[in-house]
């Protein structure tokens, strides 16, 4: 919602501050200058919990959590955070032998690879598809201002009606779906009188790229181990400007044949969405830790699993379940194993219904 309502703000605004200002470097002065209040950042956000537990420093990361339980009105038991902190403390000790983690590691095994390559891959479709959509509002045949506006005012839909359905739809159908939809609907408006009509079904491709933008922003981010995140992440992202350089080639393109630029936007959403398929789903599923937590993250999922579809079970089984988890989690961290390690993974209350079943009966198979 902070992007929905702050970004759309912001992007709708540009165009008739330009308009006003007439002068380009008066613009890049006006809307370069708000960017100095990133500097007091620090101050106001606190740093990722899961991040400063993967680099050993546990006791800031019970800090942060201190902090926001207070926020949140709510009353941890100490001995949770004693819990928590010693079995990070002998997760961290187990991984001490591994050394540090780069974005290489992820190249090293073939699963992780592969998940790896994909999210490079969809990232740089997602990217050049929505900034050709940027781009692109000066070849729709109507003002270039209004056209503009209304293209980023999309965004305040898309996000908000993202915020409902992300947590129960998923990742992976609804980055499909959203990504297969922009492109056909930018190959539609190659087939229809340039003007309003073409304009409208641009923007709806516009629109639809906003909310597969925005689950990949958040996809990517769960997918990747912890212990690599924020460098893969910042690696992704980067593969996507890279691929966004290309945008200003494609929009130009309008020159030789002015539906070209749609056409080629539109191909590469639909591929981008089909490719989506391929990665795990993310919805109700713990969330990888370590190197070996992404390796096997996803392994036994199908590409129809859905996980607004998924069987409920009742309070008491889930409660009953919860108790059993409790105590192999206990004889877990006794014994230092490695399926303790992966416990520690799921702190923050990631355990869902189904993840239950499957722990329970992967636990009884290894007789912890």
């Amino acid at each position: 919602m902070s992007i929905a309502i702050f970004f759309t703000g912001a992007a709708c605004l540009l165009p008739w501050i330009a308009y006003f200002l007439a002068d380009w470097k008066l613009l890049a002065i006006v809307t370069s200058a708000p960017l100095l209040l990133a500097i007091f950042t620090p101050l106001v956000v606190p740093e990722s919990a899961r991040w400063l537990v993967s680099q050993g420093k546990v006791d800031k990361a019970v800090g942060i959590l201190k902090k926001l339980e207070k926020g949140n009105g709510r009353q941890v038991p100490p001995q949770t955070y004693q819990i928590f902190a010693d079995s990070c403390k002998r997760m961290r000790e187990q991984e001490a032998q591994n050394g540090n983690y780069s974005v290489l590691d992820l190249f090293k095994s073939p699963r992780l690879r592969r998940t790896t390559l994909l999210l490079i891959v969809i990232w740089m479709a997602i990217s050049l598809v929505f900034d050709g959509h940027v781009r692109n509002v000066g070849s729709l045949g109507l003002d270039i201002f209004f056209t503009f506006t209304l293209a980023c005012f999309t965004e305040l839909p898309a996000d908000t009606l993202l915020t409902v359905i992300l947590d129960r739809f998923g990742r992976r159908w609804l980055a499909c779906s959203s990504m297969v939809l922009s492109g056909v609907f930018s190959l539609l408006a190659t087939v229809v009188p340039v003007g309003i009509y073409s304009a409208a079904l641009a923007i709806m491709g516009r629109f639809f790229v906003n909310i597969s933008y925005n689950i990949g922003l958040q996809w990517a981010a769960e997918v990747l181990p912890t212990v690599v995140r924020a460098q893969a992440v910042a690696f992704i992202h980067i593969m996507g400007y890279v691929a966004s350089i290309i945008a200003p080639f494609v929009v130009y393109l309008a020159n030789i044949s002015q539906a070209l630029p749609l056409i080629i936007l539109g191909i590469l959403g639909i591929i981008g969405g089909l490719l989506a398929l391929l990665l795990p789903e993310t919805l109700n599923h713990v969330l990888p830790q370590t190197l070996s937590d992404g390796e096997e993250f996803g392994r036994g999922q199908s590409i129809w699993d859905f996980p607004c579809l998924a069987k409920q079970v009742d309070d008491d089984d889930d409660e009953k379940r919860n108790t059993d988890v409790e105590e192999v989690r206990s004889q877990a961290f006794v014994r230092g194993t490695q399926t303790g390690a992966s416990l520690n993974a799921s702190t923050g209350g990631e355990l869902r219904s189904s993840i239950l079943r499957r722990s329970i009966k992967s636990r009884n198979s290894t007789k912890l």
